[in-house]
């Protein structure tokens, strides 16, 4: 609590969930929110590459935060289809959204969606701001939770009185290791690999598109900004780290290339920007970790990647980090409109009643798709096992079961 009584929110992290929690809680007379974000000004201008946000994200900010969904709809690329091919061209699936979704996803940059959702939100971020520390309050010190951080030009500060501490820092969340422990990662054995090429080719790749050579997998689309979101993924062993071999051009471009014959053009293009941008690729391995969503105190809440890390295979990292944030804010703003108690723990664990079974769902309906990239992976059966009534089924679950208000 600050000076004046106000409930005082600290969010770590204005990435996806915590610039919308902040957008969704500025507003509140009795409540002071402060964001601190490693990040300076400038920086989200050059963060990550591209990404595909899913139908149910852009639902649930039309049903919670409308200005938002309208500012990331104006300024991105609409996620319409979702097509399935070999890398020689033989197409497996091609199905419309409009058949599973209400309403399209977005495809956009991943600098350009910080900026877009930092923009309402700068006078609650601190930037340039890494939390140094964390802990309860000790003696002398406003409760329960107390935070020290470090400025960009090597200041110090004590933010102390902190009655909620949020968890928006990301997959290797801090805040989460501090108070909840580090979680165990558990990996797939796919090695995943990303690639933003600033030069796009719409008369090959437009919409967000797969193609498979074995279990060998390649993703694109386009998005705004004359690009080429590009993403690859091939098996490795599940304790092991990405081979340094793995990482050349000549058995990158084996991995993709069809024994049978030419690769697709759509394929040959992208074949050719990957092995030329090798030192320009983002490597990673598909892993997974529990979902938590607060401490046992229902004093530190945890949102997006913090909360639960997921394989990426069907988009939905920010995408359901999106949803926690719309829930987290509705419920927030709930209880501290009743000024008898404004319980912020009785919040914290309605959250997590409305997101637990949900987002367990898309954890594991998220490692089941990735079945045809596994190794010893049918990717014709698989893919083709897409198009039938249990996995449209369970994308429409996806994308149109958002929580209302």
């Amino acid at each position: 609590m600050d000076a004046t009584g106000r409930k005082r929110i600290v969010i770590v992290g204005s990435g996806v969930a915590g610039s919308i929690l902040a957008y969704g809680l500025r507003d509140l007379g009795n409540v002071e929110v402060i964001c601190l974000e490693r990040a300076t000004t400038e920086d989200h201008a050059e963060a990550g590459t591209g990404l595909n946000v899913g139908p149910n994200a852009i639902k649930a900010l039309r049903l919670y935060q409308p200005a938002l969904a309208a500012l990331l709809e104006a300024e991105s690329l609409p996620w319409l289809s979702w097509r399935i091919s070999l890398t020689g061209g033989r197409e497996l699936m091609n199905l419309p959204l409009s058949e599973v979704a209400d309403n399209p996803g977005i495809r956009i940059r991943w600098s350009q969606l910080y900026a877009l959702l930092r923009r309402p939100v700068q006078q609650q971020v601190r930037f340039g701001t890494e939390v140094a520390a964390m802990r309860y309050a000790r003696a002398g010190e406003a409760g329960p939770r107390v935070v020290e951080t470090l400025g960009e030009d090597g200041s110090t500060e004590i933010i102390d009185g902190i009655d909620l501490l949020v968890a928006g820092d990301g997959r290797y969340s801090k805040v989460r290791e501090t108070f909840l422990g580090r979680p165990q990662p558990k990996f797939l054995g796919v090695c995943i690999f990303r690639l933003l090429l600033e030069d796009a080719r719409p008369d090959l790749v437009d919409d967000y598109e797969q193609w498979f050579n074995g279990p060998n997998r390649l993703l694109a689309f386009r998005i705004p900004g004359n690009a080429t979101y590009i993403s690859g993924s091939f098996p490795i062993l599940p304790e092991e780290d990405v081979p340094a071999e793995a990482k050349r051009p000549d058995v990158l471009r084996a991995l993709y290339t069809p024994a049978d014959g030419p690769s697709s053009a759509q394929c040959a293009f992208m074949i050719d920007a990957i092995c030329s941008h090798v030192a320009d690729i983002h490597w990673a391995r598909l892993q997974e970790a529990p979902a938590e969503f607060c401490d046992s105190n229902r004093r530190i809440l945890l949102l997006g990647d913090a909360a639960h890390p997921m394989v990426p295979t069907l988009g939905q990292g920010a995408t359901q980090a999106i949803e926690d944030a719309c829930v987290a804010a509705a419920e927030l703003r709930a209880a501290f409109a009743d000024a008898a108690d404004g319980s912020i723990a009785g919040a914290l664990e309605r959250i997590e009643q409305r997101r637990r079974a949900r987002v367990e769902f898309v954890v594991d309906f998220s490692r089941q798709a990735t079945d045809t990239m596994l190794a010893g992976a049918d990717p014709v059966s698989g893919s083709l096992a897409k198009t039938g009534p249990d996995f449209r089924a369970r994308l429409m679950k996806l994308y149109r079961d958002v929580s209302a208000a």
